[in-house]
């Protein structure tokens, strides 16, 4: 068995969110600021709405562009990790916006992607297994 087709463990795998975590909090800052910015100078009056729309559109567009061209975040090549299909091709953009649509509920749902890899027979992330993709160790 290769080391690309183990399962990394549920630790790594929430060491490598907590970074993702961190990550994104400055891009919701830099989006957040950016908006901000652009309301004031077009005399846009909802910021707050703009604001969102664009951190959102920044966050899922940081996900899908990585786990579709490379299969890995920053913190997953930290924490040697890659995403790729069941089958172990290179994530479509359908299939990588489908897996971000999925994290973010599961995440929301009080973790219940998260919890599902308990039980899950690959140890794989309920958005992972609704996806068709997984999680796999690099070298």
């Amino acid at each position: 068995m290769t080391d690309e087709s183990v399962t990394p463990t549920i630790s790594r795998r929430l060491l490598s969110l907590i970074y993702e975590v961190l990550l994104l909090i400055a891009v919701v800052l830099l989006a957040g600021g950016f908006a901000t910015a652009l309301a004031e100078i077009t005399g846009h009056t909802n910021a707050r709405l703009l604001t969102r729309i664009l951190a959102l559109t920044t966050c899922a567009a940081y996900f899908i562009w990585q786990w579709h061209g490379s299969g890995q975040t920053l913190p997953m090549k930290t924490w040697r990790m890659r995403v790729q299909t069941a089958d172990g091709k290179q994530v479509p953009v359908p299939r990588a916006l489908l897996r971000a649509i999925l994290a973010t509920a599961g995440y929301l749902l009080l973790g219940l992607s998260v919890i599902w890899a308990f039980i899950d027979r690959d140890r794989q992330f309920l958005h992972d297994r609704l996806a068709g993709t997984r999680l796999v160790r690099t070298a």
